[in-house]
């Protein structure tokens, strides 16, 4: 009596569809999850402006005598025996670099208006500021660019730059 062959796995056609199968699902969603991802950039990148403007509120009241800091490096440093206004992810000299970038986007801060009064440390201020987000490489990190100003209204600009005009809402 002869015994039957009994063979036991996938044969290398059954192999190829289930890898063809989930190549299509890959490509189905890899896309979304860019959205996605640029998607959350561009909230950290609000979130950033939205910390920027309560740290010169901060900063204006407590330290700048009614000015505001002309870059993040001075509203990340302390009055005597106090504390910085931002924390260290949008300090320039924490992070190593200005623009400091964070979360695909570069986050910067400058004066703007007149000049102020000195704050706590004697440094000059001024009487407005414009701080921007816009994404390190736009259609990758991020689509739209971020401003804000002393009036604490963020807008954003479709393309990408740093000259908005459409508030978010």
């Amino acid at each position: 009596m002869k015994k039957m062959q009994d063979n036991q796995g996938f044969t290398l056609i059954e192999l190829l569809i289930v890898v063809a199968i989930i190549g299509i699902i890959a490509a189905i969603a890899v896309p979304g999850l860019l959205r996605a991802r640029m998607s959350g950039n561009e909230s950290a990148a609000i979130g950033s402006l939205r910390a920027i403007n309560s740290a010169q509120a901060s900063y204006s009241a407590a330290a700048g005598q009614g000015g505001y800091a002309t870059s993040l490096t001075l509203l990340a440093t302390p009055c005597p025996s106090g504390t910085g206004f931002i924390s260290d992810d949008l300090n320039p000299t924490v992070m190593g670099a200005d623009p400091v970038p964070k979360s695909g986007y570069n986050v910067t801060l400058a004066g703007n208006g007149t000049a102020g009064p000195n704050d706590c440390n004697g440094t000059a201020t001024n009487t407005d500021y414009t701080a921007e987000a816009v994404p390190i490489n736009v259609g990758t990190t991020g689509v739209r660019g971020f401003n804000t100003s002393s009036q604490g209204a963020i807008f954003f600009d479709p393309a990408g730059g740093n000259a908005g005009t459409t508030p978010i809402q």
